[in-house]
C-alpha cells in the first residue's frame, strides 16, 4: 500500500523559498493507519504463526489500538500490557482495543520500565502462555524494514520529516531514502535519548547506521502527550488554513517544528520538504 502526497500552500514556508508537502500515511488503512501499518506489516506472519501477540503501551497508545485491530482483522489473539493502573471507565483508545478483542492487563510504572527484562517477560509468559512479543510502539527490526519502504516511496524530496516516539519510523525511513536525501525526526518525548534508540534499531536491522538523519529534540512541548496553549493555537490555525486536523501527540509537534525551523532559515532556499502524517 502507498499513500498520497499533497502540496501545501503555506506562506511561512513560501517566504523562505521552500515547497512543503505532506505524505498522508494516515490514509493508508482505515483501522491500522500510517506508521502502525508499516511497522506491523512484516510482523503479521510471525504473529499469525504464534497465534497470540503481547505488546506494550500507554493508556492512549495508537500502537495498542492498531495491534488490537490487526489481531481482529488478521486472526490472532492480542494482549495489551498497559503502563500504570487501570482507570474505569476505559478511555476511547483502550475501549476500542477491548472491542477489537484485546485482553488488557496493567503493570505498575516501576515494573513497566523493566518490561523487556527476562524476569518480567517470563512472568508474563507464565501468566498468559506462549506469545509473539512486540516491543512498545511496535519498533523492532521487522518494523524498521516496513518503514524503509516508506523511504523508497518518496524520491525527489530533499528533507523528509517524521515525528518520533520510539524511533522505529525514523530508523527505517532514513535507511530507505536515496543518498542525497536526509531524514529529520521530531521527538515527542523529552530526555534527548531517541538518537540512541534509532541507532540501536538500525544496528539490530542492518548491522550499523544507515542514511543521513538527525533527531530534533526541541519541540516536545513538555513530553509525551503534553500540550501547551501555543501548540493548541498552532494546531487550530493549521486546520483552518489547510483543512487537516493534526494529531496533537505526534504530527502537530512535527509540523510546528518544521515551520519553526523554516522560519529560522534552517533549510536551504528551494528545498522540497516532505512531512509524513503518521496517523
Amino acid at each position: 500500500m502507498t499513500s498520497p502526497v499533497v502540496e501545501l500552500s503555506d506562506d511561512r514556508a513560501a517566504r523562505r523559498g521552500l515547497r512543503l508537502f505532506l505524505k498522508r500515511d494516515d490514509l493508508i488503512h482505515p483501522e491500522i493507519p500510517g506508521n502502525k501499518w508499516r511497522k506491523l506489516k512484516h510482523n503479521l506472519g510471525p504473529a499469525r504463526a504464534h497465534g497470540t501477540v503481547l505488546t506494550f503501551g500507554g493508556a492512549y497508545s495508537n500502537h495498542i489500538r492498531a495491534a488490537a485491530a490487526a489481531g481482529r482483522i488478521f486472526g490472532f489473539a492480542t494482549i495489551g500490557v498497559i503502563r500504570g493502573e487501570e482507570h474505569l471507565p476505559l478511555n476511547d483508545s483502550l475501549a476500542y482495543a477491548e472491542r477489537m478483542g484485546m485482553r488488557l492487563t496493567y503493570l505498575d510504572r516501576a515494573s513497566y520500565r523493566r518490561k523487556h527484562d527476562p524476569d518480567v517477560v517470563d512472568a508474563l509468559r507464565e501468566r498468559f502462555g506462549d506469545f509473539y512479543l512486540l516491543p512498545e510502539g511496535g519498533s523492532n527490526a521487522l518494523a524498521v524494514e516496513g518503514c524503509a519502504e516508506l523511504g523508497a516511496e518518496v524520491p525527489g524530496f530533499d528533507v523528509v520529516c517524521c515525528p518520533c516516539g520510539t524511533g522505529g519510523t525514523l530508523a527505517g525511513l532514513a535507511a530507505g531514502l536515496a543518498p542525497r536525501q536526509r531524514a529529520l525526526g521530531f521527538s515527542v518525548l523529552k530526555g534527548g535519548f531517541l538518537s540512541g534508540e534509532v541507532e540501536r534499531l538500525q544496528r539490530e536491522t542492518y548491522g550499523g547506521r544507515r542514511g543521513n538523519w538527525r533527531v530534533e529534540d526541541g519541540f516536545h512541548f513538555g513530553g509525551y502527550a503534553r500540550r501547551t496553549p501555543e501548540l493548541d493555537a498552532f494546531t487550530d490555525d493549521f486546520a483552518e488554513r489547510h483543512g487537516i486536523v493534526l494529531d496533537r501527540v505526534y504530527t502537530a509537534k512535527m509540523m510546528f517544528g518544521v515551520l519553526a525551523l523554516a522560519g529560522r532559515g534552517a533549510f536551504p532556499e528551494g528545498a522540497r520538504i516532505l512531512a509524513v502524517v503518521t496517523g
